[in-house]
């Protein structure tokens, strides 16, 4: 059984991948095989085909860091199912996702650092695409979203994964956007002189997010005029009413984003639904580890 890719994946994800993307698959290959190729040497040149199956309902993705793997061994790729695609093995216990084709020991030099990485990437996918739909299912309108605490290395797989099944990256790097968490609160003496130091330095094109423990500090942040507020560790009914009540303070005073991060899983996560209060929920789970 298949069904079609989620709409954010008919957007050919792969057009955001950076220039040096390929530079991080050459080093899988060569970190896989720094030297001698001695199972090569013993399976030779002869051509052959191998078939990729999926033995567990998923959602498939990493397609185009798993066609350059095989690129770079001289071997093509031929996919059954498009990316983003979800598949059940059913009865068989087992579905044709892609063959391979190429000399036997290309095949199999590219094979393990390419089913590693698809089976990370899927296992994201799936995992983000079942918070997506529990996220459908109780009509919210807020937007569920990962965090930086990516795999080193491989963060620029995870991340593209995460959209492959359908929820938002938050930010990606240090870089994209401002996130003042308890120990840049501590260093700088307050959440004010915090974010104005911030400020000072993303100017207006940088959002500003401060993690906030209580309503007290969330209020400070607001007033110091932060652009996201996260509620960390707050629990459902918590978090809703915190929301609400923040609000009802600074309706019409300031603009500002309400975040709920910390604890989330598949189990709770429709806890954390409060409508129109809490617009993002990040979910550092999203990533099977």
């Amino acid at each position: 059984m298949t069904s079609q890719p989620h709409n954010t994946t008919n957007q050919n994800l792969h057009h955001l991948l950076p220039t040096g993307w390929k530079k991080q698959v050459a080093f899988w290959l060569q970190e896989d095989t720094p030297s001698f190729d001695y199972g090569g040497f013993v399976v030779g040149e002869t051509e052959q085909v191998a078939v990729l199956y999926g033995k567990a309902p998923g959602v498939l993705a990493g397609v185009p860091f798993f066609e350059e793997v095989f690129r770079q061994v001289n071997c093509t790729v031929e996919w059954m199912l498009p990316e983003g695609a979800e598949f059940d093995p059913g009865p068989t216990g087992k579905k044709e996702v892609a063959r391979v084709r190429g000399a036997a020991r290309n095949i199999l030099m590219g094979e393990r650092p390419a089913l590693n990485m698809l089976a990370r990437a899927s296992g994201i996918a799936t995992r983000s695409r079942r918070l997506l739909e529990l996220k459908d299912k109780n009509k919210w309108n807020g937007v569920i979203a990962g965090t930086r605490k990516t795999t080193p290395g491989f963060r620029i797989v995870e991340k593209y994964a995460m959209l492959v099944g359908g929820v938002d990256t938050h930010r990606v790097d240090l870089s994209s956007m401002i996130m003042l968490k308890d120990n840049h609160i501590w260093a700088s003496g307050s959440i004010t002189q915090a974010v104005r130091k911030a400020r000072s330095v993303g100017g207006f094109a940088l959002k500003i997010e401060v993690e906030c423990r209580s309503e007290a500090e969330a209020d400070e942040a607001i007033e110091a005029g932060a652009d996201i507020i996260m509620l960390d560790n707050f629990n459902g009914a918590e978090i809703g009413q915190a929301a609400k009540r923040l609000k009802e303070r600074w309706g019409g005073k300031r603009s500002f984003l309400i975040e709920g991060s910390g604890g989330l899983t598949e189990q709770n996560v429709a806890e954390y639904f409060a409508p129109g209060n809490v617009k993002q929920l990040t979910n550092s789970r999203a990533y099977p580890i």
